[in-house]
């Protein structure tokens, strides 16, 4: 439980990079648009960079995840051969791991919109 509590912390964090990271970007393209700002490059570049930001943390963490997880599953395959566990249990696939991975789709899909003006969000 203390990888999904690991991962889900990475994930709001990701979340909130990727969000603001977007949110920045779009505001201030749609003030250049409107005529309110002479131009929104830097906007532009920092909204790519919280999204790039949050992707990577949640690449790392994801990456992080698995390999506890798999450790975890050698452990657990040790004790069983060592004789110290009995009982045959098998790890399920994390909800966190799935909702982290739907995240990072998320995630690329911001920043093609945001830098190619492609994807669902363009």
């Amino acid at each position: 439980m203390s990888a999904d509590r690991t991962l889900m912390s990475v994930m709001r964090t990701s979340l909130s990079l990727i969000g603001f990271g977007f949110t920045i970007s779009q505001v201030f393209e749609k003030a250049h648009e409107a005529g309110i700002l002479k131009s929104s490059h830097a906007a532009h570049n920092f909204g790519i960079a919280l999204v790039a930001l949050g992707i990577g943390m949640l690449v790392a963490g994801i990456t992080y995840h698995v390999v506890f997880m798999a450790g975890l599953r050698r452990e657990r395959q040790q004790m069983k051969a060592d004789g110290l566990v009995h009982a045959e249990s098998v790890f399920p696939l994390s909800m966190t791991l799935i909702t982290a991975l739907l995240l990072l789709v998320i995630g690329v899909l911001a920043i093609a919109s945001i830098a190619f003006g492609i994807g669902p969000f363009g």
